[in-house]
């Protein structure tokens, strides 16, 4: 199993401090995945428990690894930001009182470059054999913000992705090297957004067919 180092946690908790954020998530899985899985960032359940993608976006996401032969234990999974963004919101409770609670939102730009060099770092030392990318915001975070999911989603691309430029930088530099990427949905987009299931299924169809067919 492959795992960042400890000094490079405490570099993504040091960087994100004073955003509105709790926990830090560890990415997970082998060195040499099928699939490197690139999320948005985890939510309350991830915070907590410390592991990716669970909860109903998660058992989601089991179901598209198993549609193609695959387990959790095949792919490695982390995200563009590794603490859960949170915003604060009242809510009625049972007994009609107003209550404050933590409400889970998409990171910022700024967040996201707070963790870059975590992600940086994986797209580095990880050999997977295709990219994932789950929702616009793990796309944003190697494309730019002008990919959009709605448009790529489902397609083989052979592209370089974006980096930091440096740690004191805020300014992402294109790779040298060209990744295989298939972008798809968020498998939380499901529960808001029913039709994109079948969207996620072909998608997912997709990446099990170029695994299938890839030449080694």
């Amino acid at each position: 199993m492959f795992e960042i180092p400890e000094e490079l946690v405490k570099l993504g908790i040091d960087r994100i401090e004073g955003f509105p954020v709790e926990g830090f998530v560890k990415g997970k899985g082998p060195k040499k995945p099928s699939i490197l899985l690139i999320g948005e960032a985890p939510g309350e359940k991830e915070a907590i428990g410390g592991i990716p993608f669970i909860g109903r976006a998660g058992d989601e996401l089991n179901k598209s690894l198993a549609s193609i032969g695959l387990t959790r234990e095949d792919v490695y999974m982390t995200s563009a930001v590794r603490s859960r963004p949170y915003v604060w919101r009242e809510k009625k409770a049972r007994n009609g009182e107003l209550i404050q609670r933590k409400y889970n939102r998409p990171p910022t730009q700024l967040e996201v470059v707070a963790h870059a060099p975590i992600l940086d770092y994986e797209l580095e030392n990880i050999v997977p054999h295709i990219i994932v990318t789950l929702g616009n915001v793990g796309l944003q975070r190697l494309l730019g913000k002008d990919a959009k999911v709605s448009v790529l989603h489902g397609e083989l691309l052979h592209r370089p992705v974006r980096h930091l430029k440096s740690l004191s930088s805020t300014e992402f530099i294109w790779s040298t090297e060209s990744y295989m990427i298939i972008p798809t949905y968020h498998p939380a987009s499901v529960f808001y957004r029913p039709s994109n299931r079948d969207f996620l299924e072909q998608d997912w169809f997709n990446i099990g067919n170029y695994l299938a067919n890839r030449k080694y």
